[in-house]
């Protein structure tokens, strides 16, 4: 008969050990993220612990008094507010934070896993990413709770998000520029593997056609939410026949680089061209003229996602696992009502 997964924590890993035919500080090593273990050895250590639904107990499950936020990039105003949001909170809870720089938009680095297991957080707040079933497992068989923010895909349904309504930002943006009567309505994009920026457009396009207004699509140019990329659209917007009277950029990163082109061309905004950007970021109301934009609640979103894993590691229970904050409008002077 085979051994019952709700022994001891030392008894389910000798358990492990012996199914897997390595010693116990072999499987110690790969539940700590240590080196000087086998990747065939290592992987099918992690199978037996997942198979098993090991749950460390007694010392294995100590943790060290710091919450780590991961996030691909640190140093733009988007990301400032994440850090405050959840250093704000984490210290109220006496933990304190640790800023990990790691992969991309789309997962950490291959190499974060094993260090996350070697710092032991009391929990994990990843930005912009998504986690492989593989590495959630591994977190998980380490007790060690994690939230997703403004996630890259769409994770399954038992891993914790915080998002916020792009897509109703989306329509709120361009509803806000046909009521001013504008028609031609230039988007500069995000990345398409990101899931904020497609609802954005989905947005666009809902609100469009609720208006009855033809979607151009050489008026929808790709972007990668930076700087550079709306200077390259609006660029490419204002040297067409019939440009755009607004545009719509899907964070307010865009928007300044959509000032900068039409600054290089004489275009005045808004008197000859409308904008619209998106998150509202600390600099967005000091900009010339102030941007106009919708308001993502980055710092609260940072906020949320420390409360759910302070409430994980608490095992609160009836805990949901989804929380989707509203984005509004703000409107300064980057937009004006059409030039007749």
């Amino acid at each position: 008969m085979p051994e019952s997964t709700g022994e001891t924590g030392r008894a389910t890993l000798a358990m492990i050990s012996r199914e897997a035919s390595v010693s116990m500080s072999t499987v110690s090593k790969v539940l700590n993220g240590r080196s000087g273990v086998s990747a065939d050895t290592r992987a099918r250590v992690e199978e037996l612990l997942d198979r098993h639904g090991y749950s460390p107990r007694g010392q294995a499950t100590a943790w060290e008094p710091f919450l780590e936020l991961v996030m691909s990039e640190t140093d733009t105003q988007w990301s400032a507010e994440i850090i405050r949001g959840a250093q704000a909170v984490a210290r109220h809870r006496g933990l304190s934070l640790i800023l990990t720089q790691s992969g991309d938009r789309h997962s950490p680095a291959p190499d974060w896993i094993d260090g996350v297991l070697r710092r032991r957080p009391y929990g994990v707040v990843l930005v912009l990413a998504s986690l492989s079933p593989q590495l959630q497992r591994q977190l998980r068989t380490r007790g060690i709770p994690f939230v997703l923010v403004d996630p890259s895909g769409e994770p399954a349904a038992d891993v914790p998000v915080v998002g916020a309504a792009n897509y109703e930002g989306g329509i709120l943006a361009t509803r806000h520029l046909i009521e001013l009567g504008h028609t031609r309505i230039g988007v500069v994009g995000g990345p398409d593997d990101v899931m904020s920026a497609r609802a954005r457009v989905a947005g666009f396009r809902t609100a469009m056609d609720a208006a009855g207004i033809p979607i151009r699509e050489e008026l929808i140019r790709p972007g990668d939410y930076s700087a550079e990329s709306g200077i390259s659209a609006a660029e490419a917007f204002l040297s067409l026949p019939e440009p755009p009277t607004a545009i719509f950029a899907l964070n307010d990163l865009e928007a300044f680089g959509v000032y900068a082109a039409a600054r290089r061309l004489g275009v005045s905004v808004p008197e000859q061209l409308s904008v619209v950007g998106f998150d509202d970021v600390q600099g967005a109301e000091w900009a010339g003229p102030p941007l106009t934009t919708v308001r993502q609640p980055l710092t609260r979103m940072a906020e949320e996602a420390v409360r759910i894993v302070i409430r994980i590691r608490d095992r609160e229970p009836d805990l949901s696992l989804r929380l989707n904050l509203a984005t509004s409008l703000v409107v300064r002077d980057s937009t004006s009502r059409v030039a007749s």
